[in-house]
């Protein structure tokens, strides 16, 4: 797989762009601030409909516009498809595939197999739950599309769960016990159990795949300094399994143990939506431990896994490497460079040429005020 063309139209800093790329590596060199990560971070947007940078639209879209394009060619297996995005701010993204609309953005997902590793990813480590919980969701339907409903519906649930909780919660802050109505909180209950197990699941799943790939990755990047592990972290135990029926029959039960609490705080307090994947280097969790070195270590070997795990189940990802090369030293540079440089399609860019190894310099562009040009 690999993107033979990206066109962008009103897309951050790019009122109308459009590059042709080829597979091997390809190099975007220009000063910082200038556009190269807006480039990647349209790719990534068609991967997973969402940007590694900002939680919402509205920053996507040129200043002056009121919407945003991006045209994608993606090359798989000797045919060409292309995806189209519409981003409306406030509204439903549009999206066509092969030039016939969807009814449903999620049903891009997986037209794109992407794994973007970039500065921010130090958040995968030192940031919240919630960082490490999309990695995990991300992945997962990149790898398996037909989570992206999964988890769509599991949403679905706790944001319905949590609204009934909370007008609960006020309703008995002004009349007290009488004012509270959770006549239907049973049966949202019964949902959450259904879709968080299917979720948690498939979480299970996955980390068990991806631990080995995880301590391979850590130990390539780091020079042989290994102990990289990864678990799942749930309230409801260190040793659940991916039975799909015995998560439920566990969920539903620790639903029933929190709602008295779940009540008094008219939050929902069980489900994969509180999890997080526990990190750690020999007997020390990363996270308040790791040197920065090996917090960099560790995120970019999280990404690497990725890749690997996705490759070694037959889905060839293009890969991104943002900005990375000038956080490395010389000798993670060049085993960086050994890792990726078999992927075929890579994008790398950088601020400096001389920062990226010289095996990777491929085909170069030059990204300067508002446009891109092929060195």
């Amino acid at each position: 797989m690999y993107v033979r063309l990206l066109e962008l139209v009103d897309f951050r800093s790019y009122a109308a762009v459009a590059v042709e790329f080829e597979p091997g590596p390809s190099v975007l060199i220009g000063p910082n601030a200038i556009g190269k990560t807006n480039l990647v971070e349209a790719l990534g947007y068609v991967a997973t409909l969402g940007s590694h940078r900002v939680a919402t639209d509205a920053p996507l879209v040129r200043a002056g516009a009121t919407s945003a394009v991006i045209r994608c060619a993606i090359v798989h297996d000797g045919r060409e498809l292309l995806v189209e995005l519409a981003i409306e701010p406030g509204k439903a993204n549009r999206v066509r595939l092969g030039r016939s609309p969807l009814s449903r953005a999620r049903d891009v997902l997986g037209a794109l197999r992407l794994v973007l590793f970039a500065p921010e990813d130090l958040s995968l480590v030192r940031g919240d739950p919630a960082d490490r919980r999309r990695y995990l969701d991300e992945l997962l339907v990149a790898r398996q599309p037909r989570y992206a409903g999964v988890r769509a519906d599991y949403e679905r649930v706790v944001k319905q769960r949590n609204a009934l909780l909370r007008t609960a919660y006020l309703a008995r802050k002004v009349g007290g016990a009488r004012g509270a109505d959770l006549s239907t909180l049973d049966v949202w209950d019964a949902h959450l159990a259904e879709h968080g197990a299917a979720l948690l699941a498939g979480r299970l799943e996955l980390c068990a795949a991806l631990a080995p790939h995880v301590a391979k990755a850590y130990d390539a990047v780091a020079a042989g300094r290994g102990g990289a592990a990864i678990g799942y972290r749930s309230p409801l135990g260190e040793s659940l399994t991916a039975d799909r029926t015995a998560l439920r029959e566990s969920l539903a039960a620790a639903l029933g143990e929190a709602r008295l609490s779940e009540v008094e705080r008219g939050v929902t307090l069980i489900g994969p939506h509180r999890d997080d994947l526990a990190l750690s280097l020999g007997p020390l969790p990363v996270k308040g431990y790791a040197s920065h070195g090996e917090s960099w270590s560790f995120a970019l070997a999280l990404r690497l896994a990725a890749y690997d795990l996705l490759r070694a189940e037959g889905i060839e990802p293009v890969l991104v490497l943002d900005d990375v090369f000038a956080e490395l030293d010389a000798g993670r540079r060049e085993r960086l460079a050994e890792l990726v440089g078999r992927a075929t399609q890579l994008f790398v860019t950088c601020a400096v040429e001389a920062d990226v190894p010289r095996s990777l310099l491929g085909t170069r562009y030059t990204v300067s005020e508002g446009g891109v040009s092929r060195a």
